[in-house]
């Protein structure tokens, strides 16, 4: 089933210049690549992102991390997108990331890991909406 996800390179991955090999990995991986764009992202931008996180302990400095350097903001789309997405980014921990993955190539913590994926149809349709109105 073709579906689209949303995904993020965040300020780490792009502070540290690999977001060339990332892409490469995404496209590698079959993706196609429907919208991309580096962007400075808001306060009121990451809060809305992570308003699911909204009263847990690590959303404030996750919003914080977020807004601290540009990120990539990126549509991709293919078979089963955000399952492929979630496993090739790898585990939120780079400590516990699989060999071959994103985080474990390129992320540091679980708070600068690399990247951002959706996690369910409905949550990529509310992020790509969010960044990407004209797709809608």
């Amino acid at each position: 089933m073709i579906e689209k996800t949303f995904a993020i390179i965040k300020p780490d991955a792009v502070h540290d210049r690999v977001t060339g090999k990332i892409i490469d990995m995404i496209e590698q991986k079959g993706f196609d690549i429907i919208a991309l764009k580096k962007i400075a992202m808001t306060k009121a931008e990451a809060q809305q992102l992570y308003a699911v996180h909204k009263g847990k302990h690590f959303c404030d400095e996750l919003v914080d991390y977020v807004i601290s350097g540009p990120v990539i903001v990126m549509v991709l789309q293919k078979d089963n997108a955000i399952k492929a997405w979630r496993d090739l980014m790898g585990d939120t921990n780079p400590l516990k990331a699989a060999d071959g993955t994103i985080r474990k190539l390129f992320g540091k913590s679980i708070g600068s890991n690399a990247t951002h994926g959706s996690d369910a149809p409905e949550t990529a349709a509310v992020e790509i909406a969010q960044f990407f109105p004209e797709l809608g």
